[in-house]
């Protein structure tokens, strides 16, 4: 696909989001196990940011006054992959080649071995602390560059995110933004039900977080969540973006099972009809 440096065209954007989608589904394929459910539901927000937001250049990964991205649930790097590839940060073959031994894309992100990554992510709870991390670096050096960190809300039991929310709040770190994935399950059922962490708006407002709660799969709510971010001062900011797990995909949404699922060759085959028609523009 080829694609603007940013566009602010929601149709653009809900069509990048299905692409991404269909390459999640075409990095897993049948009979094999992979995390597409908290990957396609973060697909929107992560379309917005990096083909809308966030400002970064393909051909110089390590620009210094880019903004960062850090998926601290890092299961769900198929999404992160697939926007990264369609930049053109790497050729698309590579998608192909997920978890195959020697190859630059593996389970979990890995900042050394795949150009765009910032970090190593994955066990999870850990991603906010470094996004703060790299937050008070970028202010101390006078960089006006900001940090984008996506959680999970099953991650929200790691105390660590706690410690990190804290700390945000207390040094003031506005130019962290952090976009909660709110598809309410776990790996092994509801998350509410599992290790509730609600009510999620009130703990991170009660930390001292500026608060937004939108529709993670409307695109001109997620642009305008982010754009309000911006006006935000003297405080890190949070998006809560409801979304449906395995967004996209009919049989597999909402469905804990498809968390790191198994699809079979029909399930496949139906998933990539869907995506690669106009069915599945929100």
């Amino acid at each position: 696909m080829n694609h603007p440096a940013q566009t602010r065209d929601i149709a653009q954007l809900r069509r990048i989001a299905r692409k991404i989608r269909l390459d999640i589904v075409q990095m897993v394929g049948p009979g094999q196990k992979g995390h597409f459910g908290g990957s396609c539901s973060s697909a929107d927000f992560v379309t917005a940011l990096y083909f809308s937001k966030m400002r970064h250049d393909p051909k110089n990964p390590a620009w210094e006054d880019r903004d960062r991205f850090l998926l601290s649930k890092g299961h769900s790097a198929l999404v992160q992959y697939a926007a990264l590839a369609e930049w053109g940060y790497f050729p698309m073959e590579e998608l192909k080649r997920l978890k195959t031994l020697g190859a630059m894309l593996q389970g979990h992100p890995d900042k050394l071995t795949t150009p765009g990554v910032e970090a190593n992510t994955g066990s999870l709870g850990q991603g906010l602390s470094l996004a703060c991390g790299m937050a008070a670096g970028l202010r101390i050096d006078g960089r006006g560059s900001k940090v984008y960190c996506v959680l999970g809300d099953g991650e929200l039991a790691e105390g660590q995110i706690w410690e990190a929310a804290m700390a945000a709040a207390h040094y003031k770190l506005e130019n962290v933004v952090a976009i909660l994935d709110r598809n309410g399950l776990m790996t092994n059922g509801l998350t509410d039900v599992r290790y509730s962490p609600s009510p999620v708006d009130k703990k991170w407002a009660a930390f001292g977080w500026h608060v937004q709660e939108i529709n993670g799969h409307d695109m001109r709510e997620i642009l305008d969540a982010l754009d309000r971010a911006d006006t935000v001062r003297g405080q890190p900011k949070i998006i809560i973006a409801r979304t449906v797990k395995a967004s996209g995909i009919p049989f597999a949404e909402g469905r804990a099972e498809f968390h790191n699922g198994i699809m079979t060759v029909e399930q496949y085959e139906e998933a990539c009809r869907v995506l690669a028609s106009e069915e599945a523009v929100s």
